[in-house]
């Protein structure tokens, strides 16, 4: 049974969320939050493994919320829902932590396959989401020119977890030994691999190492 969280200033919005998500075997919404500095409080005293977090609240944005709640709760994977599918909301609250992002137009189908997928520690990013990421990397992706970057993205493009993963990865820990540090499992460990080769664009974990080292990450 995974339990979600809801973080939406607006009752109409959780309202309709809950209306998509009752009656279901495998989901369970086991609370709601106005705004993002409730968010903490409310995960230290309940079990939680999926917040869908909007960003913009009027206290503590979901942006900050997430810095704080996976400073202190790294297993719980945070979904953006909001209305915005601007490059900078999207590049800020994955640099944050969370692992999906989806646009509040999405119907029932596409926000069960968000909260499973990042249940299975992969990302999720809707069809419109995906586009505007797509598009930026088309755009920053150096032409293999001699003395260019080898590497498709910058220090500035991975998440913080995904910097704790390489980093762990370039000083030789192996997997077990990342997800017991990280407090993830090794599934998990695994898909930040995976995507991190994909992400920067090599072929094996030489490839993550030379990045650590070109971006100091490791010394």
């Amino acid at each position: 049974m995974k339990k979600i969280l809801l973080v939406d200033d607006h009752k109409i919005i959780r309202d309709g969320v809950k209306a998509l998500l009752k009656n279901l075997e495998d989901i369970q919404i086991v609370g709601e939050c106005e705004d993002g500095d409730e968010v903490l409080d409310f995960c230290t005293a309940n079990h939680v493994d999926v917040v869908l977090m909007d960003i913009n609240m009027k206290r503590m944005s979901g942006i900050d919320a997430t810095t704080e709640l996976l400073a202190k709760f790294p297993n719980i994977k945070v979904v953006a829902l909001t209305m915005h599918n601007e490059e900078g909301y999207i590049s800020k609250i994955l640099k944050a932590g969370a692992v999906g992002y989806l646009l509040k137009n999405a119907g029932k189908a596409e926000l069960l396959n968000a909260i499973h997928t990042v249940s299975e520690g992969r990302n999720y990013f809707g069809p419109e989401v995906a586009e505007v990421i797509m598009s930026r990397y088309m755009k920053t992706t150096p032409t293999k020119k001699k003395g260019s970057s080898q590497f498709l993205v910058s220090l500035e493009d991975l998440t913080k977890r995904e910097i704790e993963v390489i980093k762990l990865i370039a000083e030789e820990l192996t997997t077990t030994e990342i997800s017991e540090k990280l407090f993830i499992s090794p599934r998990t460990v695994d898909s930040h691999r995976r995507n991190l080769l994909q992400k920067i664009g090599v072929k094996n974990t030489a490839g993550l190492v030379k990045f650590a080292l070109q971006n100091g990450i490791i010394d």
